[in-house]
């Protein structure tokens, strides 16, 4: 990212900037029990929810989705909203739509079946492996989930490695713990 790049986005995440028009991507960071979290939101839906640094995921959206970036709370404000109830416990499944344009195509095929592994439940890598056809993929499965750019909302912290093995997440493994016995998967 240039210099004029990075003048230009911390012009326009200034809190008193107002736009004349919203940002293609609305951008901007939750903090969480499980650590910050960068958020994007697309006119699709969700686009990232990430515990990657802010200034990479900034990055990978500039070149993925589009140059306009910028804070939008009509945008931001409900994935926060939606987070903030999953993490007291109030809510257990997201009604956010998802965009997924950030992930690869066999990654994107793998993130959306966690989908429907039910919250409190989990599945195992072999077990998605086996579900999209591909039953010897375990480390690309395993790579797929960890590469996930809309975690905790899309639920790739309910796949795990094997029965009593965790495995990798991209928050690390006491984040996924932390989910894992949030929603009563673990004991």
């Amino acid at each position: 990212m240039s210099t004029g790049d990075l003048e230009a986005l911390l012009r326009v995440t200034a809190p008193g900037y107002v736009g004349e028009s919203p940002p293609d991507v609305a951008f901007g960071t939750t903090d969480t029990p499980v650590g910050r979290l960068v958020l994007a939101v697309t006119a699709r839906g969700v686009a990232a929810c990430s515990y990657d640094d802010e200034h990479a995921v900034f990055a990978r959206v500039y070149r993925s989705i589009g140059s306009f970036i910028g804070p939008d709370p009509r945008r931001l404000d409900p994935v926060r909203r939606e987070l903030d109830a999953y993490f007291e416990g109030r809510l257990r499944a997201f009604s956010l739509p998802v965009d997924l344009q950030l992930a690869t195509a066999f990654a994107r095929t793998v993130v959306q079946m966690t989908l429907s592994v039910p919250y409190g439940s989990v599945t195992t890598h072999g077990d998605l492996a086996g579900r999209i056809g591909r039953p010897q993929a375990l480390h690309a499965v395993a790579n797929a989930l960890t590469a996930n750019p809309v975690c905790v909302i899309v639920p790739c912290h309910r796949a795990v490695e094997s029965p009593g093995v965790l495995g990798g997440y991209a928050g690390g493994p006491a984040a996924k713990e932390h989910l894992l016995r949030l929603e009563g998967a673990l004991t």
